[in-house]
Order: structure tokens, then sequence, then C-alpha cells
């Protein structure tokens, strides 16, 4: 990654890196590198035919519109949240990203809830989750403009080929943008999935592919690139280790666990394999979870995202005030950086598996890096022990029985 945007450090139990041998890490490599060649995952970071268009409509969106509605769940939502949590624009954006009824039914009840445009994200077309709030949308928008003008407020992302997403678009002639079929829905987030509720947050685009199109040329290029050796450190824990910590030190990253969770535990968990993957957040959660990791069972690994907090926000006036001196004149981000340092330094006393990524800043390019990071390391951690990173065979059941029952009659 680019030096000045991002660091990796790592910090091991005993102080030794667990070694993963010669021959795994240059086969899992090579078929890094060969892949690169074919996957659109891995080659979606040099793309720009693409930034041109997906621009023009978020301008369109925030032209025509009071605010975006994305439905969409799993990775067709969480990543575009990932990066929309970046923007500091005012332009709204609401993701419903759930089937409970309430949330939507607050939404539809708003008084400016036709003005809003919708955005409808399904790779197979199918997702009955998504079907279903986008019909109850496009009731309200069709009673607000008719079916001509309620076709200019929704955009539609899925595969080519008949799908019923698609055919119910084209019945209303509303605009489709295709989902590469090749391109899983939790490695979708520098597709247009991701990046068209980025640009109308107002972020910069192509600077997230520019940051990711970095890292992927270092995994083109080094010969021990940071994801192969955050691949080879988890999957040589991963059978007495089987919890992965991720806490980044930001709230604007909190959302990054929950895509994380996702993208480590579906391309993981297979054929008795795979390791669970724990949200947490610092510094909020040394309150909630710090006590279980340090004096609890010792099955866990960790990795801290940190960022350079100390330069930042106001300063604390404790005058007059006895007892609070020692944070006279700090800045409230020297406190955040003290609390970052407190618990790296607990958990390396502990000899606890720790891994360090330290972010010199968090901008799009920065942003685009970790994602991307993220992404080849747990390919090539499939690779490690042996699974296939792109499927996801046991949850096909559940979706199949949901529409079952409801074609029965027999949901509760």
């Amino acid at each position: 990654m680019k030096a000045s945007n991002m660091r990796y450090h790592q910090h091991w139990r005993g102080g030794t890196a667990p070694d993963g041998s010669a021959s795994e890490a240059t086969g899992a490599l090579g078929w890094l590198r060969d892949a690169a060649t074919h996957l659109p995952v891995l080659q979606l970071p040099a793309q720009r035919k693409d930034i041109d268009q997906i621009e023009q409509i978020a301008r369109d969106i925030r032209r025509q519109s009071k605010g975006l509605l994305v439905l969409g769940t799993g990775g067709s939502s969480l990543g575009a949240q990932t990066l929309c949590a970046l923007s500091n624009d005012p332009f709204p954006i609401c993701f419903c990203d759930n089937m409970d009824p309430h949330t939507l039914e607050q939404f539809l009840q708003r008084e400016d809830c036709a003005q809003w445009h919708v955005l409808a994200i399904s790779k197979s077309g199918t997702t009955v989750e998504t079907i279903t709030q986008l019909l109850l949308c496009l009731s309200v928008l069709e009673s607000a403009w008719g079916v001509d003008g309620m076709a200019q407020r929704v955009h539609v992302i899925t595969e080519p080929g008949e799908r019923p997403l698609r055919t119910l678009a084209q019945q209303y002639g509303i605009s489709v943008l295709d989902h590469e079929p090749n391109l899983g829905g939790r490695y979708s987030v520098l597709s247009a999935v991701g990046l068209l509720p980025a640009a109308v947050a107002g972020l910069d685009i192509a600077a997230l592919r520019a940051g990711a199109g970095e890292v992927m040329q270092s995994c083109l290029h080094d010969a021990s690139p940071a994801p192969l050796g955050g691949a080879l450190w988890q999957a040589a824990y991963m059978s007495t280790h089987p919890l992965s910590v991720l806490m980044p030190y930001c709230d604007r990253l909190s959302v990054l666990g929950a895509w994380y969770r996702q993208l480590w535990a579906e391309s993981l968990g297979k054929q008795g394999k795979g390791s669970t993957p724990i949200r947490a957040v610092g510094a909020t959660d040394q309150h909630s979870q710090l006590q279980l990791y340090l004096d609890g069972p010792k099955d866990k690994i960790f990795t801290l995202i940190t960022l350079p907090h100390a330069g930042h926000g106001p300063r604390i006036d404790t005058r007059g005030m006895a007892g609070f001196e020692y944070l006279h004149g700090r800045r409230s981000g020297e406190v955040m950086a003290s609390l970052q340092h407190g618990t790296i330094e607990t958990l390396t006393r502990h000899k606890l598996p720790l891994r360090i990524l330290e972010l010199q800043r968090l901008d799009e390019h920065t942003l685009g890096a970790l994602l991307m990071h993220y992404m080849i390391e747990t390919m090539l951690c499939a690779r490690l022990i042996g699974v296939d990173a792109f499927d996801q065979p046991a949850v096909e059941q559940g979706k199949q029985l949901a529409r079952d029952y409801l074609l029965q009659g027999e949901a509760a």
C-alpha cells in the first residue's frame, strides 16, 4: 500500500511470526497473479471507463431528489455503507438492508418520501427482501408521479439475463445497470454497487479505485505483499484461535467491521473450516469487550486499525477544575490516541496474536486500499485452507425455503 497512507505492523505471540511454508505462500501468490487476468474483482481497480457514467447518474440523483434510498442486503449494501460512512456531505442517503417491516414503513410514512430516489440492488435479481421493498416503494412513487414520472426516480442494479428484478424494471421503464455476473456481492464494493451511492455521497470514486489499484499492483509485483502476510498469519492461527477480531479506532470505519464480517465468514466458512469474525470498535469496545479478550479464553486473534488522532479535535480547558490537570490543554484526539495505544500495549503484554494496520490518514485513496487489502487477504486465506472463496452453498437452502413458505402461505 502507498507508504504515505498506510504502514503495516504486525506483533506476534512470543515475538515470533507463525510461518507458512514457502511452497504454500508461493502457490497462493501464484494463484492470485493468475486470477488477476480473469477475475473481475481483481480487475476493477484498474477500470476507469465506467466512472463518468456513475458520476453522471449521481449528479442527476442529487439534482432531482431530496435523498437516496438504497435497497439491498448483505454485499449489495454493506460495501456502499462502508464507503458512505467516510462522507461529510449533507445529502441524505438511507440504507434499508433488512426486511423488518417497521423500518421501511417508517420511511414510507415520511412526507417527502416520494421526493427520494430509489436504488435497488440484487446481483441475482431474485432477492426476496429487495424485491419486496422495491414493490412497496414503487407503489408510493407511482401514486405521486404516475408510471412515467416514477421511472425517472428509480435505478436497478442486477445481472444481465432473465431475472425477476430486471423484468420488473423493464416493465416500468426503469434504468438498469448491469451487475458483473462473475463478481460476487461481497466483493462488489468497487463496482457500481458501492461506487454509485459513494458518488451520490460526494466521494471521489476514482480515488477509491486508485487506492485499491496500488494494493493490486503490490500483489502483482512485490515478493511478499502485505495481504499475503496477513493471510498466512490468519491461516496459521485458525485451528487454535478460531475467532478473528477486527477493531478500528475510528467511528467512520465502524461499518467496515460489518462488511468484513460478511466477507470473511461467507468466503471461508465451508467444509468445517473457517473462523468467526468479530466486529469491534475502539475505544467503545475497550469497555464492553476487552475484559473478555484479555482474561477470557485465548481463542482470538486481533487486528487493530489505528489513525494519528493526537493532532485532531478541540483542546480541553480544565482551569479551576481539581483532579483533571492531566487533561488540560490536550486535544480530544490525544485522548483517543492514548486509548488505542493502551489497548495495543496490553494485548502485547498478554502475548495475544495482534496485528496493527496503521493509517496515516483516512480518505478515499486509503479506504480503497484498505478494502482491497481485505478482499485479497480473504482470497489468499481461502486458498491456503483449501476452500472456494467465491461460493456460499450453505445459504441457498434457506433462501429457497423462504420462497417455498411464501408460495404455500405458511410464513408466520
